[in-house]
């Protein structure tokens, strides 16, 4: 599932292609549940004429400000893609949405699972009221994070991955983020000290702005893998420290203890038992 730098991936090419301040002259549904809100008639008809004035990224959702006040909201779920295309290109079986532009190109939805969503609201808030606060914004500091944490007592991981609790991580980003701080995902959310909050802190942005510069993380060549708008995979991958890394040896040069997958929160999760150790009061 793309994670929150798959999606800043794909939201700055989108800036970079020049999509802001295009207008959608035709918009097409394939796959109407691929619609969460309106109907997909409703969700043709609206979005034709719309001139796309910004977008933007809330937590794993791609929003696209529009001149009119309304918003897109795209959730890509566990295989989504967003294509940038030529009309002339036959479309592929599995892009479900096509958005004409004006500038002789097409924005086309991608996604072999059909578990993706886009949402056209006049309120954003409406779709994404209820998540957590953005882990690269000012506003998350660590005695925030540790106020936070302190109001919980659960397992590190899953309330990491909690959407409520803090916004766009997901599988990936949070085992390299619990490797880098040293702690153990079973930690118990209330037993972490002010140092340790801090070390998370500094973790957590550290793997979202390093997948942001990798251009995100694709792992494989599979239906369900990330590629960004013109198709390409992001290399992220190669500075992986633990995710997916079973078997091979911790990349502390002073610890080099083999790395282990375990099931948390009923997720596959990946730790250096030597340098992630759980206090034996847990």
């Amino acid at each position: 599932m793309p994670e929150l730098p798959e999606v800043q991936t794909v939201v700055n090419d989108l800036r970079s292609a020049g999509i802001v301040g295009a207008t959608i002259t035709r918009a097409e549904v394939f796959w109407p549940r691929s619609v969460a809100m309106p109907s997909a008639e409703e969700f043709c008809r609206r979005l034709a004429g719309q001139s796309i004035a910004d977008i933007w990224r809330r937590a794993k959702y791609i929003v696209m400000d529009f001149a009119s006040g309304e918003h897109l909201l795209i959730h890509l779920r566990m295989s989504g893609r967003i294509h940038l295309t030529n009309p002339a290109e036959p479309r592929a079986k599995h892009e479900h949405i096509v958005l004409d532009l004006d500038r002789g190109r097409q924005l086309r939805f991608h996604d072999p699972r059909k578990f993706g969503r886009m949402f056209l609201v006049r309120n954003v808030d409406d779709v994404v009221g209820k998540l957590g606060i953005e882990p690269l914004s000012g506003d998350f500091t660590a005695a925030r994070l540790l106020a936070k944490l302190h109001e919980h007592q659960r397992m590190l991981k899953p309330l990491l991955l909690d959407q409520t609790f803090l916004a766009g991580l997901g599988n990936i980003y949070v085992d390299e983020a619990l490797w880098e701080a040293k702690l153990h995902p079973r930690r118990l959310s209330s037993t972490v000290s002010p140092q340790e909050a801090e070390a998370l802190h500094s973790a957590i942005q550290h793997v979202l702005r390093r997948g942001i510069e990798y251009g995100g993380t694709t792992l494989g060549n599979g239906k369900a893998n990330f590629y960004s708008i013109d198709k390409q995979q992001g290399r992220h991958s190669e500075a992986l420290q633990v995710f997916r890394r079973t078997g091979q040896n911790c990349p502390r040069e002073e610890c080099q203890t083999p790395i282990e997958r375990l099931i948390v929160g009923q997720r596959s999760t990946h730790i250096c038992p030597a340098c992630q150790m759980l206090p034996l009061d847990e």
